[in-house]
């Protein structure tokens, strides 16, 4: 249920098993942020994963999982790891302020509800996770690109990874290779390369069209795409799309020895992740296929599905 709803503002979930407390608080919050709500852990959990609030404002005594067992829970997820969250109770001691930083809230505020103080809690926590986010965006982007880096990639396939095994789903990765670079730097220029690295990376970026999908830039002229939940056919398709995006961008290139414009070699490697798997080597993967795409002439796209089980 989300009754107070404005898509442009910073989102808290209020977490509460009493429905006037919930009112009260989505009533207090809703002229400044987006109020989501839920009435108990299992639902304040799957609004979090799933809707990824900016602050989660969470009662400590609830009916099942209480507010400890719900905090411990949110922070052992990749997910919802980074999402601060301010207890809600009406118990004052040291000791239960303790238990509550302990669990991994960032702040602590009692009923009955002072809605001012309520209120300027809330804002610093908001304050400082748009800061967090900021710096966490900065960090997470390559600097010429401006698309996601490669300490990005291995953080969101790590994510995904897990997912994949936790359904016993495919999940591939598709290495690529900006080919014959070096002959294009040493001939139109430095400048002129960062120009081309910027041009392939946007239109890597524009056609790995799905929302799970994530372009990283991987090292010099090498990019690396994430395509979880798809097999071997679909990441295909997927992959052919982006070799034939970055060979329409007719980038001018006289010196490669396969074509008169600009081109990517790719490798793509696929499994169907289970326990027992190393990631490491579906990656590997794509780079021995990446090699093999070089070695038969580049400008292709080289791909197998792998059985990566290494119990």
């Amino acid at each position: 249920m989300t009754p107070f709803v404005d898509s442009q503002k910073q989102r808290v979930l209020v977490v509460d098993d009493e429905p006037i407390n919930l009112k009260i608080l989505g009533q207090a919050l809703s002229g400044d942020y987006q109020v989501l709500v839920a009435s108990n852990a299992e639902q304040a959990i799957h609004i979090a994963t799933t809707q990824q609030p900016d602050l989660v404002l969470l009662d400590i005594i609830m009916q099942g999982m209480d507010g400890y067992q719900t905090c411990r829970a949110l922070k052992q997820d990749p997910r919802t790891v980074n999402i601060p969250i301010i207890f809600s109770t009406s118990m004052d001691s040291e000791e239960d302020e303790v238990k509550g930083l302990e669990a991994g809230a960032s702040d602590y505020i009692t009923k009955p509800y002072n809605l001012a103080l309520v209120k300027a809690r809330v804002r610093n926590q908001m304050q400082l996770k748009k800061k967090t986010d900021l710096l966490e965006k900065l960090v997470s982007l390559d600097g010429l690109t401006e698309i996601p880096n490669r300490r990005d990639f291995e953080q969101q396939f790590e994510v995904e990874w897990r997912r994949a095994q936790r359904a016993n789903n495919y999940i591939s990765v598709c290495m690529l290779d900006i080919d014959f670079f070096k002959q294009f730097n040493d001939n139109y220029g430095h400048g002129a390369g960062d120009i081309c690295l910027q041009r392939v990376a946007r239109t890597l970026m524009d056609n790995a069209k799905r929302s799970g999908d994530l372009v990283a830039r991987y090292g010099g002229e090498e990019f690396v795409v994430l395509l979880p939940e798809i097999d071997l056919k679909e990441a295909k398709l997927v992959a052919e799309r982006l070799r034939e995006s970055v060979e329409a961008l007719a980038i001018t290139h006289q010196f490669s020895a396969c074509a008169g414009v600009v081109t990517i070699s790719a490798g793509l490697a696929t499994c169907r992740a289970g326990f027992g798997m190393n990631k490491g080597l579906l990656l590997e993967e794509a780079d021995r296929l990446l090699y093999e795409a070089k070695q038969q002439g580049r400008n292709r796209v080289i791909g197998d599905t792998y059985s990566l089980d290494v119990s």
